[in-house]
């Protein structure tokens, strides 16, 4: 079994692949796999290996949310932040689930895949990239270095109409942290964290009408990305990558 797991993950790497976003032309569509985890959390280990592997697809977009509510158990999450117990809590409301967990992955903001169901979130992914993206983003990077990245965003042709309110959001993570743990669960282990997420920011919102134009300042050389939610925590439109 433990051989075919293996081989089922090797051949699921290799799946289709978007083609690279161009500066001045529309950005890869993405399919967002967020992972609400913490390293207070016995069963996350084997969900955030899996959400390192994802980061080898071009085509998908994972993030790594910590949460901070197994903290009482023994060992403070380095990375967790209380903004990501209350995404949780919002998709788990929009979605008619009566309580959270860990490890959980949202896709594009909709559906869950509990822990390491590596075929689930396979299946999941697929059916996601079948469907149209509704937006489409445009990103302009050569004014970069004057200012900001400029980005456009509008309905996607042949997509049904957009109602509001979107949320537009930057999202900024660390590509990789290790972490010695030494309480809790998992003490005496040393993990290591694929797009740890540090920061959400929502910089406009928008009606879904028209064109939407902005300009999007990266203080930091850190890894950046552009998601179009239907706010506040409903379906993702459309996510692009902008270093």
């Amino acid at each position: 079994m433990k051989f075919i797991a293996s081989l089922f993950l090797a051949v699921w790497m290799t799946l289709p692949t978007g083609a690279a976003a161009q500066s001045g032309g529309p950005a890869t569509d993405l399919v967002v796999v967020e992972l609400f985890t913490s390293q207070g959390c016995s069963s996350c280990p084997p969900a955030d290996a899996l959400l390192r592997q994802l980061t080898a697809r071009p085509d998908v977009l994972p993030l790594a949310l910590h949460v901070d509510y197994w903290d009482y158990i023994g060992w403070k999450d380095q990375f967790a932040d209380p903004a990501h117990t209350r995404r949780q809590k919002g998709y788990a409301h929009v979605g008619g689930r009566q309580m959270v967990y860990t490890p959980q992955m949202i896709v594009n903001g909709q559906d869950d895949v509990v822990g390491a169901n590596a075929m689930k979130l396979s299946e999941t992914i697929a059916a996601h990239q079948a469907r149209p993206t509704p937006v489409a983003i445009t990103i302009d990077s050569t004014q970069s270095g004057t200012g900001g990245i400029a980005v456009q965003l509008r309905r996607a042709d042949a997509a049904p109409l957009l109602s509001g309110p979107i949320s537009i959001q930057l999202v900024r993570y660390a590509p990789l942290k290790t972490v010695d743990i030494s309480r809790g669960e998992l003490a005496g282990r040393r993990l290591d964290y694929a797009n740890v997420v540090e920061q959400i920011d929502r910089v406009a919102d928008w009606d879904g009408q028209g064109t939407l134009e902005l300009t999007v300042a990266l203080i930091d050389t850190r890894p950046a990305a552009l998601l179009v939610q239907q706010a506040p925590y409903g379906a993702i439109l459309a996510a692009a990558t902008l270093n």
